[in-house]
């Protein structure tokens, strides 16, 4: 499926338009999902916290074996597995990266918080 085609299926028209006007500014990013980071505390997420910064790539890794979860989608920051694409989140994440996709993550938000699931926030685009 071309890259319009894919847009205009997902978004109708406006998603044309906006990869039009995108395209033509000389950079295409589409915002896929914004998601908080699970798993955080079975991770190397604490040790690191420090280091974290909003605004940080990140990098996802396709984990098709894990036992949990066939669709699971690891998130690192540069060597240090931070946690996961939640579960009921991660299916089109999934296959996009099965797919070859060219995907990127970064660290939108970032709280001092006692509950996990609400210290790290995370942002997908592709592009």
């Amino acid at each position: 499926m071309q890259r319009r085609t894919f847009f205009q299926t997902l978004f109708g028209g406006m998603g044309v338009a906006m990869l039009s006007r995108q395209t033509q500014a000389g950079k295409c990013t589409i915002l896929l999902q914004e998601s908080p980071l699970a798993g955080f505390q079975y991770h190397r997420g604490n040790a690191i916290w420090p280091f974290l910064r909003e605004g940080e790539r990140l990098s996802l890794v396709r984990e098709s074996f894990n036992g949990h979860d066939h669709e699971a989608v690891a998130v690192y920051f540069r060597n240090d597995k931070l946690g996961f694409i939640p579960q009921r989140e991660n299916s089109t994440i999934a296959q996009m990266l099965d797919r070859g996709e060219k995907l990127n993550a970064k660290i939108t938000r970032l709280l001092d918080e006692n509950n996990p699931w609400r210290r790290v926030r995370i942002s997908i685009s592709l592009g």
